[in-house]
């Protein structure tokens, strides 16, 4: 005689196992730069599918640390978790969330979530390492080109990238620190790329030193920082502004050791950075193109989803065209123009994201990265290196380095700001889904094992 099948639902699992599995769906979800709200409502989401009730659970983050609470009148139980690969993929954010619906909605079983889990942790990246290296490259070319360079040295831009992405590569490979290995990656890439201004084959010749390091720059951080403290979540935002500017400072000394080796006796290259033109004289066409590559070049560092690469082109063109327009038609400057165009890509992410079922970071950051503003920032470096007492040098270099600073904080903003302001509504439809799945899946009584 057959014997009955047995239920069992995650809710009668060990405790013990099931905080393991959330502290272990947060630490994936950290690890992969997410930003701090993305993790707690992801693991609450999953804290639910495991039956650990939210006013029992108590979750706290940190950049190196999680820590979960269950406790009730009677007991308490605390699990901490350390999180230490720190990284960026978009996919494993992407992946995480719809698992996370997928457990509830088709009644996953502990067994199974945990191998779904793992397999999302030991999934191969979307690009082998030499492609993304080369993409690298051509973001970089793709600055350059919206700097104002020809197209011989958007590809001496892209050949010295190349080479500084793949100097970091292989310094970290080989165990060198995180921030040692930005510097040498800068400077490799600055030497390089002051090497080709000698070839006498561009028209634009000094434009590639002032793209071939950008593939270091850290949108994603950054980004999440303002995210961070806007949330109040101040000590992870903190962590994360301190990581941000010690990358921005470890690419600065790079390139600053290759100036200092290379330029200190060519005077006059300062003075061919400040006479670079910002007003755009190619067509517009051009700078989309430009935008375009580069954005789809981030992605390929961040790991973005193959279907999603000519969202994020369209995103960047879309976000360079309007910064444009804004600044240059209209006149209202870099910080507004620059703020503009990363509104407007928030704002049809927004929407784009119930149509391909990805986070909105997925597709804006990348998309925004193109407008760094480059030229600025190597202006106010330039300025302060080369300091000779000279009256006025300090009000230049520190009014070109605020300048770029409040670019790249709008930019963040721009991001950031109508997920801030719509997060309440669309976290309402978000819960009422879940209430409505967990009231089916109490209907069915049990999770089959």
């Amino acid at each position: 005689m057959n014997q009955p099948e047995t239920y069992l639902t995650p809710a009668d699992a060990p405790l013990g196992r099931r905080v393991d599995l959330l502290l272990r769906t947060g630490q994936l979800l950290i690890e992969s730069a997410a930003d701090t709200n993305r993790v707690v409502r992801n693991m609450k989401r999953v804290a639910a599918y495991l039956g650990l009730p939210e006013e029992k659970l108590h979750i706290d983050v940190s950049y190196t640390m999680l820590q979960v609470n269950v406790s009730d009148d009677h007991q308490s139980y605390t699990k901490f978790q350390k999180c230490e690969r720190h990284g960026i993929n978009m996919t494993t954010l992407s992946e995480v969330s719809k698992l996370s619906w997928r457990a509830i909605e088709q009644d996953y079983d502990l067994d199974r979530y945990k191998r779904e889990l793992e397999a999302i942790r030991h999934r191969p990246r979307n690009y082998p390492h030499m492609l993304v290296a080369v993409c690298a490259g051509f973001a970089c070319g793709g600055f350059c080109k919206l700097f104002g360079c020809d197209w011989v040295a958007f590809l001496f831009a892209s050949v010295c990238a190349f080479a500084g992405f793949l100097t970091r590569a292989r310094c970290i490979g080989g165990g060198m620190n995180m921030y040692v290995s930005m510097a040498l990656a800068a400077f490799v890439a600055t030497c390089l790329a002051y090497a080709t201004s000698f070839t006498g084959l561009s028209a634009t010749p000094y434009h590639p030193l002032l793209a071939c390091a950008l593939f270091i720059v850290p949108g994603v951080p950054l980004i999440n920082f303002v995210d961070d403290m806007v949330d109040n979540y101040l000590l992870v935002g903190i962590t994360r502004a301190a990581n941000t500017l010690v990358t921005m400072g470890a690419m600065a000394l790079g390139i600053i050791f290759a100036l200092r080796l290379l330029v200190m006796k060519d005077v006059s290259i300062s003075d061919r950075f400040s006479e670079l033109s910002m007003t755009p004289h190619d067509p517009y066409w051009v700078y989309a193109l430009a935008a375009a590559i580069s954005a789809v070049g981030f992605s390929t560092i961040f790991n973005v989803q193959r279907r999603l690469l000519w969202v994020v082109a369209l995103g960047g063109m879309l976000a360079v065209c309007v910064r444009n327009f804004i600044n240059f038609e209209l006149g209202y400057g870099p910080v507004i123009g620059s703020f503009a165009g990363a509104l407007a890509v928030s704002l049809v992410a927004l929407k784009a994201v119930h149509w391909f079922h990805v986070p909105g970071h997925v597709l804006t950051i990348p998309s925004v990265i193109p407008m760094v503003p480059g030229v600025l920032m190597y202006r106010g470096l330039l300025g302060f290196i080369n300091m000779h007492g000279v009256v006025g040098e300090l009000t230049v270099a520190v009014s070109n380095g605020m300048t770029s600073a409040l670019v790249i904080l709008c930019i963040s903003l721009g991001v950031a700001i109508p997920n801030i302001f719509l997060r309440k509504y669309i976290a309402k439809e978000k819960s009422l889904r879940l209430a409505r799945i967990l009231d089916e899946r109490r209907a069915r009584g049990h999770f089959r094992l």
